[in-house]
C-alpha cells in the first residue's frame, strides 16, 4: 500500500523503537516468535470481535473479514517457522503494552467514543507492530529471518491505515484525527515506561 505523505504525517509514531531492541530480540528468538504468533492470533480474534459487535456497520464487516483470514494465515506461518527451527510455542504472556493501550480507551460516555477508541487501539497496535517488523527486517543477522519479517512488514503496512479509514467512515474526520493525535502522544509515554522489551513484537 502506497501511503500519501499526509497519511504518513498523521499516522507517524512519535518514538521509534531503540535499535538495540533487535539485538535483544535475536538473543531471545523463541520468545519473540512466540509473542509474534500470539500477536497475529489476537489480531484475528479482535477483528472477529469487532465484526460481531458492530455487525450493523456494513463497510466494517466487509473490510475486516479478509483481515481475519490474513492474520490467521500469518499465525500459521509463524507457527511453522517456530516448528521448523525446533523451537516451542510458549504460553501466552501478559502484554503490558496492549493493556496500557486498553487503559487509555474511553470508559462509559457516548458509544461513538468507545467505538472510536477500539478502532484506534487496533490502529496503534498495527502501526507499532509494523514498525518493529521493519526494525527486524533491517537489523537481524539471519538473512532468511530478515526477509521473513520484511514480508510481514509489507503485508501489514496498510492495516493500521484501514482502522483509521473505518473510523473516518462512521465519525467526523476532525474528531478522529484529534483523538489519534492524543493516542500518539500517550503511546510515547507507554514506550518510555516499558523501555526496551526484547521479547515483544510491540
Amino acid at each position: 500500500m502506497d501511503l500519501s505523505q499526509d497519511t504518513k504525517n498523521i499516522l507517524g509514531l512519535q518514538l521509534p523503537t531503540d535499535p538495540r531492541w533487535v539485538n535483544l530480540a535475536e538473543i531471545s528468538l523463541e520468545a519473540i516468535l512466540t509473542d509474534h504468533a500470539y500477536c497475529e492470533q489476537k489480531a484475528a480474534t479482535s477483528c472477529i470481535s469487532l465484526i460481531q459487535r458492530y455487525s450493523d456497520k456494513e463497510k466494517l464487516v466487509i473490510e475486516l473479514a479478509p483481515i481475519v483470514t490474513e492474520e490467521w494465515g500469518h499465525f500459521r506461518l509463524v507457527l511453522q517457522e517456530i516448528h521448523k527451527r525446533g523451537l516451542k510455542l510458549g504460553k501466552q504472556r501478559k502484554d503490558e503494552y496492549v493493556n496500557a493501550l486498553i487503559d487509555f480507551q474511553s470508559k462509559g460516555g457516548h458509544p461513538d467514543d468507545r467505538f472510536l477508541d477500539q478502532l484506534l487501539t487496533m490502529a496503534m497496535i498495527e502501526a507499532r507492530s509494523c514498525e518493529r517488523f521493519k526494525r527486524l527486517s533491517e537489523g537481524l543477522n539471519d538473512p532468511y529471518l530478515a526477509k521473513f519479517y520484511r514480508r510481514f512488514m509489507e503485508s501489514e503496512a496498510g492495516h493500521y491505515t484501514l482502522f483509521i479509514d473505518l473510523a473516518e467512515t462512521y465519525l467526523p474526520k476532525e474528531k478522529v484525527r484529534k483523538r489519534w493525535a492524543e493516542w500518539l502522544e500517550h503511546e510515547v509515554e507507554i514506550m518510555k515506561q516499558l523501555e526496551i522489551r526484547g521479547d515483544r513484537i510491540h
